[in-house]
């Protein structure tokens, strides 16, 4: 088959690294995709948000299957495209995406179908927030923007000035553009955070797999949150009965929630969860595979990506066996100096090849010279997947990859998967 895969960071080159290993696929399209990327298939220069462009691209080469891997192409829509022009997509539609297009949707379907979760109000004036804000226990408030905010548009205010200056900062000065001009006052949850994976078709739900992410910049969760700085799996928390539970009041309910909203989804669902004293509560949800999560999701996944993509495209994933891999796993992510704010590019990488002797080296914002360089061309730059018999063995092989990669400005966590190793 030939397939065409969309988008350019660290999560596409994962998804096309297990796709490479099919025997089905004959020919795979990156569209814009990165330096990794272009070693184990073609990389076209088409933009995610270039839609016209991209079905252009697959009438052109005559695409068997689209793989929409990034949120904002498929909350726009593009997943509705390629269906409308009769090419099988894996990836949710616009209606279905909402749930995470939109977290007043999201909060407002959880409510609707008892789906547990934090309590939750929406506000458009920053007066009436704050004034909410000011009600509430200082401290026990998150700020959410209710639209895409490449995983930076959630706030956790420590005190009431903090509270205020992330409401005015978000409603009345755009903080998040569009993303910001309505927000979400919610309940502070505590107890461990989980990101729980499953591919999904209409009210069916495959096996689940869990992981765990890092949102911020630095050690010990100080800094500005990113799009992920790292991930291991799986949890060392996580039980068989507590995936059970999650699967009963979660991922089943929201599934058939969204079937009867008339927007049954299809794609992979991912569920980003606190475990509380009360039990596991929705914190978010994406309709898409996660990253950083995505870079060790690939390598434990045992089933044949292409299988399951098709299935699911296709509207039969019931009759497709979806099987994950419990050996543990481990990604740290590098990053730009300066990242998540300004950063610059342009800077020579290496030792790739001495990395890759002791994990999965995977490419997000990099891009090679005409002399076959590589060098740096985003925030998030590359990582290490490491495994092994035990987390810690996992978390060695990872750091032993990334010590060996050098760029100016290099940074990374020096924490990933730390509070998991015992003694």
């Amino acid at each position: 088959m030939k397939v065409l895969l969309i988008g350019s960071g660290g999560r596409e080159h994962a998804i096309a690294w297990k796709l490479a290993q099919s025997p089905g696929v004959s020919e795979l399209i990156i569209a814009p995709g990165n330096a990794g990327t272009a070693e184990l298939g073609e990389n076209v220069a088409v933009a995610v948000d270039d839609f016209d462009g991209m079905l252009e691209l697959a009438r052109l080469r005559d695409i068997d299957l689209a793989i929409v891997a990034p949120d904002q192409p498929i909350v726009d829509g593009l997943c509705n495209r390629f269906t409308d022009v009769g090419i099988k997509v894996f990836g949710p539609s616009a209606a279905a995406a909402r749930i995470e297009g939109s977290k007043v949707w999201s909060d407002d379907l959880m409510a609707k179908y008892g789906v547990p979760t934090a309590e939750s109000l929406a506000f458009t004036e920053s007066r009436l927030a704050i004034e909410y804000g000011r009600s509430r226990t200082e401290g026990s408030l998150v700020v959410k923007a209710d639209g895409l905010a490449a995983g930076k548009g959630v706030l956790i205010p420590e005190t009431y000035d903090d509270l205020d200056a992330a409401i005015v900062g978000m409603l009345d000065h755009a903080a998040f553009g569009s993303s910001s001009a309505r927000i979400l006052l919610a309940e502070r949850l505590t107890g461990p955070e989980v990101s729980v994976f499953a591919f999904v078709d209409g009210e069916f739900v495959s096996s689940e797999i869990a992981t765990c992410d890092y949102k911020r910049v630095g050690d010990a969760d100080v800094g500005l949150n990113t799009g992920g700085m790292g991930a291991y799996g799986p949890p060392e928390f996580w039980t068989e009965e507590l995936a059970g539970r999650v699967r009963e009041v979660i991922l089943e309910p929201v599934a058939k929630a969204l079937v009867s909203e008339n927007s049954s989804f299809s794609g992979m669902l991912y569920a980003g969860l606190m475990i509380t004293a009360e039990g596991p509560k929705v914190i978010e949800f994406n309709c898409r595979f996660g990253d950083p999560e995505t870079q060790i999701l690939m390598p434990m996944l045992k089933t044949d990506l292409l299988d399951i993509c098709l299935a699911v495209a296709e509207g039969r994933l019931s009759e497709q066996a979806v099987e994950w891999s419990d050996i543990p796993h481990t990604f740290v992510v590098m990053v730009s100096e300066g990242y998540p704010g300004s950063f610059e590019t342009g800077k020579i990488i290496t030792g790739v090849d001495e990395a890759s002797e002791h994990g999965l080296v995977i490419h997000a914002g990099t891009t090679r010279n005409e002399s076959g360089e590589l060098f740096t061309s985003g925030g998030r730059v590359l990582g290490v997947a490491g495994s092994g018999e035990s987390i810690r063995a996992a978390r060695d092989s990872a750091y032993a990859g990334v010590e060996r990669i050098s760029f100016e400005g290099a940074r990374y966590r020096h924490d990933i998967a730390a509070r998991a190793v015992k003694g």
